[in-house]
């Protein structure tokens, strides 16, 4: 493992965290929010272990590769989700996630 795949990881994991704190914040601003509330939830999960992959990648965790590879599901489940709304917020986060899945995908190869 390359200290360059590490710092493109946790900037993945970070640019996805930030893209996914905007999209919940802003799917509270639509007109019916408790259709966005799947994607809220998701958006909530996906940040949180995308902090936490980033904070064991900093670290050199031995538990990253798993961890990792965690995350790279959350996040595409995100994507999905994310990716059935029309919002740009939505598809930007949809993008976000699913640049992270592959960033990490690729580390756990």
């Amino acid at each position: 493992m390359t200290q360059h795949m590490d710092k493109d990881s946790i900037d993945a994991c970070n640019a996805c965290a930030d893209a996914c704190d905007q999209c919940a914040a802003s799917c509270l601003q639509e007109a019916d929010v408790t259709a966005m509330a799947h994607c809220i939830a998701l958006d909530i999960d996906c940040a949180a272990i995308c902090r936490l992959t980033a904070g064991f990648l900093s670290r050199g965790s031995n538990f990253s590769k798993q961890l990792g590879q965690l995350c790279a599901e959350i996040c595409l489940a995100c994507a999905d989700e994310c990716g059935k709304h029309g919002n740009e917020h939505c598809q930007l986060c949809a993008a976000a996630c699913r640049r992270c899945a592959e960033v990490l995908g690729r580390k756990a190869a």
